[in-house]
């Protein structure tokens, strides 16, 4: 049984996709997870996989003397996955990116492991760029990505099983929803957003004329409750661990711009309206939003409109052009062609010079 060893943290962003590919091959083949002591180790232990924790620096876009500790932490990070894969042995290493997943890469290369990337979001972040030579392919969610990389490949991007499989009729009977009428579903990612949080409670007298809302909040500013407004209800939530019942039973989506949501709702063909992190973010969010928002296929609105937010979203839901082109996009999940990818890699059938 051949063994891939996963890396990849620093956000569920990273770590979310990682899992969706590991369970396409944990009955065929061993698998390992390393990263640091962050959000990876937990879900990576929650899933029932070994994990390897190597701590590694993250670089702070900004001026601070922790920046110069980098360079002997990294190295000590590196010495320590060196041996970690000299002692497991892995037949392969796929990296979802993030600076948690250095360490595992140079290791590898050392060790002449084949290595293989992905990069979700349209512009490549840095470590993607620092270790797409050491690679046998950089796997892409964006064709344009892919382009850009000697070994790019366009792929799409890993989408969970269990997010495409959710049912509208149970996910409503399940969360307490009407059978019938609109439902706004409300997230803000992992940590929830308390930007989101505010717009939503702020305008909710209005948003229930027009919509239930299930606001799953990240446990930010917002009490757990439901309460019913004539004939639409809105329900608050700290976490919702099934999000395919959650999309299931909504009609439009109010959220961030994280490229795994964006591929999700793609993959379910559901309006949404995006309002990108502009904060401690390297403009990732408004690069990905802005992207799909040109192909007429989300609505974006900046945090600093959020006034504006129930219009907005009373629009989209209304707009059947947009539902029309989105049930025409084609963009689907790229988890089957991302496993396959791996396949042929093991197998010996990619041999370093992939192209798109």
């Amino acid at each position: 049984m051949k063994k891939i060893l996963f890396t990849g943290g620093g956000s569920a962003g990273h770590v979310v996709p990682n899992l969706a590919l590991m369970r396409e091959l944990k009955f065929t083949h061993e698998l390992l997870y390393m990263g640091s002591g962050g959000i990876e180790e937990r879900l990576a232990t929650e899933a029932g996989y070994p994990f390897l924790r190597v701590e590694c620096p993250k670089l702070v876009r900004a001026f601070t003397l922790e920046n110069f500790k980098i360079p002997f932490r990294l190295r000590r990070a590196c010495r320590k996955a060196l041996a970690l894969l000299k002692e497991k042995k892995p037949d392969l290493v796929f990296s979802k990116g993030g600076y948690v997943s250095y360490p595992a890469v140079w290791a590898a290369a050392k060790l002449k492991i084949p290595v293989l990337t992905h990069e979700s979001d349209l512009s490549a972040g840095l470590c993607t760029k620092l270790i797409a030579k050491k690679c046998e392919a950089v796997l892409t969610s964006f064709p344009e990505t892919a382009k850009r990389f000697q070994k790019g490949v366009y792929v799409g991007s890993p989408v969970r099983r269990e997010v495409l499989s959710g049912d509208r009729a149970r996910a409503r009977k399940k969360f307490g929803l009407p059978e019938k009428g609109p439902v706004l579903l409300v997230f803000g990612g992992g940590s929830g957003s308390r930007a989101l949080n505010e717009a939503v409670v702020g305008d909710l007298p209005r948003l229930l004329e027009r919509f239930s809302i299930l606001h799953i909040t990240g446990g930010q500013c917002i009490p757990e409750r439901r309460e019913k407004a004539g004939k639409n209800l809105y329900i608050a939530r700290d976490f919702e661990a099934d999000m395919g019942s959650a999309y299931a039973a909504a009609d439009i989506v109010l959220c961030r711009a994280g490229s795994n949501t964006l591929f999700e709702l793609l993959a379910l063909k559901k309006r949404a309206v995006l309002v990108p992190l502009s904060h401690a973010s390297r403009g990732d969010q408004a690069e990905n939003a802005r992207y799909f928002a040109q192909k007429g296929l989300f609505r974006v609105l900046p945090e600093e409109a959020l006034g504006s937010l129930s219009d907005v979203l009373i629009e989209t839901e209304k707009d059947p052009a947009l539902g029309e082109r989105l049930q025409s996009c084609g963009v689907e999940s790229g988890t089957d062609a991302i496993v396959q990818f791996i396949k042929k890699t093991l197998a010996g059938q990619v041999a370093g010079g992939a192209r798109v």
